[in-house]
């Protein structure tokens, strides 16, 4: 059973179709896909001589995997600005050390439209855009622009209570 402290008739956990994507202090338009937040801790295996024979686990090193964000192909350049920024491709192949790396804000939101959490992620970068995808003059789909997000960690936003449901 899902845990609510304000909701307390809410059953039901928070869906993943309602969320938005904001940097530079502006919402990142069209943005219909997002993937998971995800850290990983290295184990460190130690075992001391006089130790039984089984190791000790540690926690070493901590990553944060990339994130994929996708979304219609528009007119829109976000995307493509900040991906050029890793990449200057009409100079030299310069990066703008001043600008390319970004802090991001992902919010998810109740099947109301109310804020219900969100997560800053930090000092993320470009690593893969995909400007055009495969065309396919027999589909019937959604053309998809997507970037690959690199980062140095992410928290949740705590100033973000749960909403007072109507």
């Amino acid at each position: 059973m899902a845990k609510f402290s304000v909701n307390t008739h809410r059953f039901d956990p928070y869906k993943n179709f309602k969320f938005r994507v904001k940097w530079d202090g502006r919402y990142v338009a069209g943005v219909t896909k997002c993937s998971a937040l995800k850290r990983t801790v290295e184990v460190v295996k130690h075992r001391e001589g006089n130790d039984p024979s089984t190791a000790r686990h540690m926690p070493a090193a901590i990553s944060f995997e990339s994130i994929t964000l996708e979304r219609g192909l528009t007119h829109d350049d976000e995307f493509e600005k900040w991906a050029n920024l890793v990449y200057d491709v009409g100079g030299a192949g310069a990066i703008s050390l001043a600008k390319f790396r970004k802090d991001i804000i992902i919010e998810v939101y109740n099947e109301s439209g109310q804020l219900a959490l969100a997560y800053k992620l930090y000092r993320c970068w470009v690593s893969e855009y995909q400007a055009l995808p495969d065309l396919d003059a027999n589909a019937n789909a959604v053309a998809l622009q997507t970037i690959k997000l690199e980062n140095e960690g992410w928290e949740r936003d705590t100033s973000v209570g749960e909403p007072t449901e109507r």
